[in-house]
C-alpha cells in the first residue's frame, strides 16, 4: 500500500508541470465520447418511444389493404371489432381563392380512424370536426402554406367543393416520401362518389382499420396472420399489425442509428488517433525524468505504472467530462432530426449509455496509451547522459503485441457494436490498418528519399528544414499517421454524404420533360393534346396505359405457387396489378438485349411481349415462356418474346411489360401526357385550365416536386453535417495536439540554433517549411485514402459511380496544410521571441 501511495503522489508530482499537455489529451477524447454518448442515448430513447408509441403510428389494431375493393377476411366475422375504411388515390385539389391547383393524396375516411392517437391538426378539434357530415376537408400545413391558404377557404376535388377545415400536421401511414409527390387530403367518404374521381383505370388503394375487443391477452395476432397467409394472398390482401409496424419503424431507423453510430465511431476512433499521439510525444518529452527516477533505484515497472496512473486518472476525467457534454447534445438531436421522427421522443438519462460511455473512454485511453507507455519500462539511466535515446538494441516485446492484438479486437468489437454487422466490421477495420499501414509506408518512403536524395545544394533554410524530416527526434511517423487518418475520415465522411445527396438529386435540365398528365379517360385524350398544343407546349409523350394482373404463368397459378415451395414465380406477382402500354417501336429510353419485337397483325396470331430484363430475370421469367393475363375479366395469352435494357432515371413512361399494337386497344385503359413547361408562370396557368375542364385528370408538376425535394435535401445534408462536425472538431483536436505536443522535441535543436546564432527569420522559415512538408504529405495521404474508400464504398455498398469534385480536395489539402503551419508557427513563437538561456531554464528547471 505504502509503494503504491508512493506511486500515486509521484503521478502527481509529475504532472503539474505537464497540465497543459494532459489538458490536450482529455480533449482528444472528450467529443468522442461526447457523440458516443449524445447518440446511443437519443437510439435508445427513441426505440423506447416507438415501442411505446407503436398504436399510435398504425391508429388500429390490424390494417388490411388491397388494390380491390370487395376483400374480407373472414377470421374478423369470430370477434367484436370496430371498423373504419379508407379508400386513396391521387388526383388534383383546386385552391378556388387563387384557382393554384397541386396534386394531393386524396384519402377518403369512413369510420372514427385513427383508434389510436388522433389526426394532428391545427386547430386540435378538426381532426374530429370535419367528419360531422359537411363537406369540410383537411389539408397538408405544407401546402396551405405553399398556396396561401387559410382555414375557411374553399377547395375543389373533382366535382364537389369543400371547405378547409384545418391544417392538417401528421397522420398514421403518413410517409415523407409520399407528401413529396402529393401531400394528404382528408375528406368523408360520403362525397367520394360525387366527386366522379374513380373511373375506369383509376388507382385506388383500398384500406380497412380495426380495433379489436375483448381478444384473449394471450390471443397473438401476427400468428393468426401467418397462419392465414396463403388465404389472405389469395384474395390480394395485405395486412400490418402494431408489431409489425414497430418492428418496420425500427428498422427504418435503424437505418438513422447506423449512421450516427458510425459518425461517433469515426469521432471516437480520432480520439483514439489523438490519445496515442499525445501520450507518444508527452512520454518522449519526459523519458529524462524517468532516466532519473531509474538512477535513483526506480525500477522500469515502478516508472511504467507512475505514468499508467497519470494516463488512467486523466482518461477518467475526460471520459465522464465526455459523457456529461454528451447528455448536453442528445437534448438537441430531436430538434435537429424533427423533419425525420415518426414519434416525439421523449428524452431521459439512459444510464447505460452514461455508464458505457465512461468504461469505453476509460479503456480506449489506457489501451491506446499502452505502446508508447511499455516503452518507459525499458527506459536506461545513461538517458541522463544523452540527449538522443539508444534505440540500436530494439527486442521484441511480446507485451506489445498483445496490446496490437487487443486494438484491433477493440475496433472490431466496437465496430460490431455499433454497425451491427460482422462483415462490415472486419471490413473497417481492415482499411484502418490498411490506412495506418499506407500511411507508416509513406512517412518511411518519405524520409528515405529525403535522407537518399538529400538536395545537398539547396539553401540552409531548406536543407535544415526537410533534414528535420528524418533526423533522430522527428515527428514524421507520429504526425503523418495522426493528421493523414484524421483528413482520410473527415474527408471519407465528405464524400459520402455528397454521394447519397446526389444519389437522390433529379434534374429537368436540357429540355427534359417536366410536367406529367394522367388518368385522362379515352375521350379526353385529342382535347387535352389539342390545348396542349395551343398553349404552345411541345407533347413529348402520349401513351395508353392498360391495368392488368397475371393469371397463370407457365400453367401455373397462384394457389399452385403457393403450395408448391420449389416453385420459383413469386406470389406478388400474381397480386401485382401491371401498368402496360401498347406499341411497335421502342424509345430512347429503351434498347432490345434478347429476343425480337414481335407485331400482332390479324386475330388468332400468337401475341408475344417484351419485358424490362433486369425484372424478367430477377423473377426467372425466360424468352418463349406463356403468360395469361387478366385484363379487366378477359383472359390474354401471351408468350415472352424479348428483353428490353430500360434507363429508368429519366422523366418519361417507362414500362416493365409491352404489348404490340392491335391487343388491348378496346381494353378500358387510361392515357399519359407528357410535356414540358418553360416558366413557373406557364405551368400555373396550364396546370389550372386542365383542372378546371377536366377534374378527374391529374398532373405531376416536377419542378414542384424538385423544389419540395430540395427543401428535403437541405435538412438531410444539415442533419448529416451537423453529426459530422463531432468529428471534424475532434480531427482538429488531434492536429492541433498533435503539432502543439510536438514542438517540445524541437526546442533544443531551436536554442542551439540561437545560441550559434541562427536568426529569427531562419528559424521560423526553418519551422514552416518543416510543418509544410509534413501537411501536405499527410493531408495528400489522408486525400488519396479517402478517395480509394469512398469509391470502394460508391461501388460495393452503394451501387453507383463515384466523381470525385476537384475543388473539396484542393479546399481539404490547403487547410489542413494550413493549419498544421499555422499551429507550428505558433508552438514556435515562445521559443524565438525569448533568450535561448530563459527557454531552456524553463524546459530543465
Amino acid at each position: 500500500m505504502t509503494k503504491f501511495r508512493w506511486l500515486v503522489l509521484m503521478a502527481i508530482r509529475d504532472s503539474r508541470k505537464s497540465k497543459s499537455r494532459l489538458f490536450l489529451f482529455i480533449s482528444s477524447i472528450v467529443l468522442g465520447i461526447a457523440a458516443l454518448v449524445a447518440i446511443n442515448s437519443f437510439s435508445e430513447n427513441l426505440k423506447d418511444d416507438i415501442n411505446s408509441q407503436a398504436k399510435e403510428l398504425l391508429g388500429a389494431d390490424l390494417e388490411l389493404g388491397s388494390s380491390l375493393d370487395d376483400f374480407h377476411y373472414q377470421w374478423l366475422d369470430s370477434v367484436s371489432h370496430e371498423e373504419s375504411k379508407e379508400f386513396s388515390f391521387a388526383s388534383m385539389l383546386l385552391f378556388m381563392k387563387n384557382d393554384q391547383s397541386r396534386l394531393m393524396d386524396v384519402r377518403a375516411l369512413e369510420g372514427a380512424f385513427p383508434y389510436y392517437g388522433a389526426l394532428e391538426t391545427i386547430p386540435a378539434s378538426a381532426g374530429q370536426s370535419f367528419r360531422d357530415g359537411s363537406r369540410k376537408v383537411l389539408v397538408d400545413k405544407s401546402t396551405m402554406i405553399q398556396y396561401d391558404a387559410q382555414v375557411g377557404d374553399s377547395v375543389r376535388i373533382g366535382n364537389v367543393n369543400f371547405v378547409i377545415e384545418g391544417q392538417l400536421l401528421s397522420s398514421p401511414s403518413q410517409s415523407i416520401a409520399a407528401t413529396l409527390v402529393a401531400p394528404a387530403v382528408y375528406m368523408p367518404m360520403s362525397y367520394l362518389d360525387d366527386t366522379n374521381l374513380i373511373l375506369k383505370g383509376s388507382r385506388v388503394f383500398y384500406r380497412k382499420f380495426y380495433k379489436l375487443n375483448d381478444l384473449d391477452p394471450d390471443f397473438n395476432l401476427d400468428e393468426k396472420l401467418e397462419a392465414d397467409r396463403e388465404q389472405l394472398r389469395l384474395q390480394g390482401m395485405w395486412a400490418d399489425t402494431v408489431d409489425e409496424r414497430k418492428e418496420e419503424t425500427g428498422e427504418t431507423f435503424q437505418n438513422l442509428a447506423s449512421f450516427l453510430n458510425l459518425v461517433a465511431f469515426v469521432a471516437l476512433l480520432l480520439g483514439c488517433v489523438g490519445v496515442a499521439s499525445a501520450v507518444h510525444i508527452y512520454i518522449k518529452g519526459k523519458i529524462r525524468s524517468v532516466a532519473i527516477l531509474r538512477c535513483l533505484g526506480a525500477k522500469g515497472r515502478d516508472t511504467f505504472l507512475i505514468y499508467l496512473i497519470q494516463i488512467a486518472v486523466i482518461g477518467l476525467i475526460g471520459s465522464i467530462t465526455g459523457t456529461l457534454l454528451g447528455t448536453l447534445i442528445q437534448r438537441v438531436l430531436p430538434e435537429v432530426f424533427a423533419a425525420f421522427l415518426p414519434v416525439k421522443v421523449n428524452l431521459s438519462i439512459s444510464w447505460t449509455s452514461v455508464f458505457g460511455g465512461i468504461l469505453i473512454g476509460f479503456c480506449v485511453s489506457i489501451l491506446f496509451a499502452l505502446i508508447p507507455l511499455l516503452n518507459v519500462r525499458k527506459a536506461s539511466p545513461l538517458l541522463t547522459l544523452r540527449n538522443v535515446p539508444d534505440n540500436s538494441r530494439k527486442k521484441f516485446d511480446p507485451l506489445k503485441s498483445l496490446v496490437y492484438l487487443g486494438i484491433i479486437s477493440f475496433i472490431v468489437i466496437f465496430a460490431y457494436i455499433q454497425i451491427q454487422d460482422l462483415g462490415s466490421s472486419l471490413a473497417f477495420t481492415l482499411f484502418i490498418l490498411l490506412s495506418f499501414a499506407f500511411l507508416a509506408g509513406i512517412a518511411k518512403l518519405a524520409m528515405w528519399m529525403v535522407k537518399k536524395f538529400f538536395p545537398s545544394r539547396w539553401s540552409y533554410t531548406w536543407r535544415q528544414s526537410l533534414a528535420n524530416l528524418y533526423r533522430p527526434n522527428n515527428q514524421t511517423m507520429i504526425l503523418i499517421a495522426s493528421i493523414g487518418l484524421g483528413t482520410a475520415l473527415i474527408t471519407t465522411l465528405y464524400f459520402i454524404q455528397t454521394l447519397l445527396i446526389d444519389q437522390v438529386q433529379i434534374s429537368t435540365e436540357n429540355d427534359r420533360p417536366n410536367m406529367l398528365l394522367f388518368d385522362i379517360q379515352g375521350y379526353q385524350k385529342d382535347e387535352i393534346a389539342d390545348y396542349t398544343v395551343k398553349s404552345e407546349l411541345p407533347i413529348i409523350q402520349q401513351v395508353p396505359v392498360v391495368a392488368m394482373r397475371m393469371q397463370t404463368i407457365n400453367q401455373i397459378t397462384q394457389k399452385e405457387a403457393l403450395q408448391d415451395t420449389t416453385i420459383e414465380y413469386r406470389n406478388f406477382l400474381f397480386n401485382r396489378e401491371f401498368r402496360v402500354t401498347y406499341r411497335d417501336t421502342l424509345i430512347n429510353s429503351e434498347e432490345l438485349s434478347e429476343g425480337e419485337l414481335s407485331q400482332y397483325n390479324s386475330p388468332g396470331d400468337t401475341i408475344f411481349i417484351s419485358m424490362d430484363e433486369g425484372f424478367a430475370k430477377s423473377q426467372h421469367f425466360e424468352i418463349g415462356d406463356e403468360i395469361i393475363w387478366n385484363v379487366q375479366g378477359v383472359p390474354v395469352r401471351t408468350y415472352l418474346g424479348s428483353y428490353r435494357v430500360i434507363d429508368w432515371s429519366g422523366i418519361q413512361t417507362n414500362f416493365i411489360v409491352l404489348f404490340p399494337k392491335g391487343v388491348l386497344e378496346s381494353a378500358p385503359q387510361f392515357h399519359v401526357l407528357i410535356t414540358r413547361v418553360t416558366s413557373p408562370e406557364q405551368a400555373a396557368v396550364y396546370q389550372r385550365e386542365i383542372v378546371k375542364q377536366y377534374p378527374n385528370v391529374s398532373v405531376l408538376d416536377i419542378g414542384l416536386i424538385l423544389t419540395t425535394v430540395d427543401n428535403l435535401l437541405s435538412k438531410v445534408a444539415f442533419v448529416i453535417r451537423f453529426m459530422a462536425l463531432f468529428s471534424i472538431i475532434t480531427g482538429l483536436l488531434v492536429l492541433i495536439g498533435s503539432v502543439i505536443l510536438s514542438k517540445f522535441q524541437r526546442i533544443r535543436e531551436s536554442i542551439l540554433l540561437r545560441t550559434l546564432g541562427g536568426s529569427k527569420k531562419q528559424i521560423l522559415s526553418i519551422n514552416v517549411l518543416e510543418y509544410f512538408f509534413l501537411g501536405s504529405l499527410a493531408s495528400m495521404s489522408g486525400i488519396l485514402l479517402s478517395l480509394v474508400g469512398s469509391w470502394a464504398l460508391a461501388y460495393f455498398s452503394f451501387d453507383t459511380e463515384f466523381i470525385p469534385n476537384p475543388l473539396p480536395i484542393l479546399v481539404v489539402y490547403l487547410i489542413i496544410t494550413g493549419l498544421t503551419i499555422l499551429i507550428g508557427l505558433s508552438n514556435s513563437r515562445g521559443i524565438i521571441s525569448r533568450p535561448p538561456l530563459e527557454v531552456l531554464r524553463n524546459e530543465i528547471g
